[in-house]
C-alpha cells in the first residue's frame, strides 16, 4: 500500500479537481479528504454516508453559576478575551460573568484562578469525520467546526481511518487531497507519503507558493513532484517554474492547459474524465501517468 499527497501553496490552484480525477483513474484506492477546514472532494464524488463519528479536538470552558461570586479575576486573566460580563436588557452590567466558547482556547487558566471552583470543563465537539462509499472507493473526509482548532489533529484522524480501511480491503493505493499551504494540517497530511504532487499555476505568486511547499516535503525527505495547471496563460512563467523545480529537486510531473469545461465540470458537480474525451483530460491523464511511474520507481 503506498500514498500520494495532493497539495499546493495556496488554496484555488485545481488541486481537489485533479484529486477527484485521479480517483477515477487510480486502481484498487481510498480516498482521504485531508482539506478538513475546507472539504470539498464529496461534492464531487457524491459520497455515500455510511459513518458518522464525532470529533473530540479539545475542551471548554463552561461558568457554573451557582457558584460564581462574580468577583472578576477570570475576565481579568483571560488573555483571549473569552469571558466578560454581559449586559442586560435593560442595559445593564450583568452580576456575573459568561464564556464565549467560540473565543476560549481552553488553557485552563481561568479553572487555576477561581476561588470558588466555578469553572468546569468538558470536551467540545469539534467537527464529524465520516467514513462514505463514492463510486471510486472508499472515501474518509471530515468537517471541522466553525472557529475550531485541533485541524492538524483531525487530519490524523483521517488518515488513520483511510490506512485502516486499506488495509481491510486490501488498497494498493491512498490518493490524499491535502489542505492548501505548509500549516500544522499540511504536515500531517504529507508525514509518511511515498509521493507528494505540488499544484501550481504560471504566476509569481504560484513560483513562490510551489517553493515553500517544496521546502516542507523537502524537510520531510517525501519525493515530490510539480503539476502545473493552465500551464497555457503564461507559457513563459511555466518554463521559468519547471526550471525552478529541477533546481531543487523536484520533478515536473505534467502540465495542464486551462479549458472553460474543468469549470462547467465544477458547477455541475462531476469529475471532467465523466465529462467524454477533452484535451485536458488527456493532459490530466499523462500527469497521473508519471505519478504512477514515480510512485512504481522511486
Amino acid at each position: 500500500m503506498k500514498e500520494i499527497a495532493v497539495i499546493s501553496g495556496k488554496g484555488g490552484t485545481g488541486k481537489t479537481s485533479l484529486t477527484a480525477a485521479f480517483a477515477a483513474l487510480g486502481g484498487k484506492k481510498v480516498l482521504a479528504d485531508c482539506d478538513v477546514d475546507a472539504a470539498d472532494l464529496h461534492l464531487v464524488l457524491h459520497p455515500e454516508i455510511i459513518r458518522e463519528n464525532i470529533f473530540i479536538g479539545g475542551s471548554k470552558a463552561a461558568i457554573r453559576k451557582a457558584e460564581c461570586t462574580g468577583c472578576g479575576l477570570c475576565v481579568e486573566y483571560c488573555r483571549f478575551r473569552a469571558i466578560d460580563y454581559p449586559v442586560t436588557t435593560d442595559g445593564k452590567q450583568a452580576e456575573k460573568p459568561v464564556i464565549n466558547p467560540i473565543f476560549c482556547e481552553g488553557c485552563r487558566l481561568c479553572e487555576r484562578l477561581c476561588p470558588a471552583d466555578a469553572i468546569a470543563f468538558a470536551p467540545a465537539e469539534s467537527g464529524r469525520l465520516f467514513i462514505s462509499a463514492t463510486p471510486c472507493g472508499p472515501l474518509v473526509h471530515a468537517s471541522l467546526g466553525v472557529a475550531q482548532g485541533n485541524s492538524g489533529k483531525l487530519v490524523t484522524l483521517v488518515r488513520q481511518e483511510a490506512r485502516t480501511i486499506a488495509e481491510r480491503e486490501a488498497s494498493e493505493l491512498i490518493i490524499i487531497d491535502g489542505p492548501p499551504g505548509v500549516g500544522c494540517p499540511v504536515i500531517a497530511s504529507v508525514t509518511g507519503v511515498n509521493l507528494a504532487l505540488i499544484v501550481t499555476e504560471p504566476t509569481l505568486s504560484g513560483s513562490h507558493d510551489l517553493l515553500r511547499a517544496a521546502e516542507l516535503t523537502a524537510h520531510f525527505l517525501i519525493p515530490t513532484l510539480v503539476c502545473i495547471n493552465k500551464w497555457d496563460i503564461h507559457p513563459g512563467m511555466t518554463e521559468q517554474i519547471e526550471k525552478e523545480a529541477r533546481d531543487h529537486g523536484i520533478v515536473p510531473a505534467g502540465r495542464i492547459r486551462y479549458d472553460a469545461r474543468v469549470t462547467e465540470a465544477q458547477v455541475r458537480k462531476t469529475n471532467i474524465l465523466d465529462c467524454g474525451d477533452s484535451p485536458v483530460g488527456e493532459d490530466i491523464k499523462a500527469v497521473w501517468r508519471s505519478v504512477e511511474s514515480a510512485l512504481n520507481n522511486p
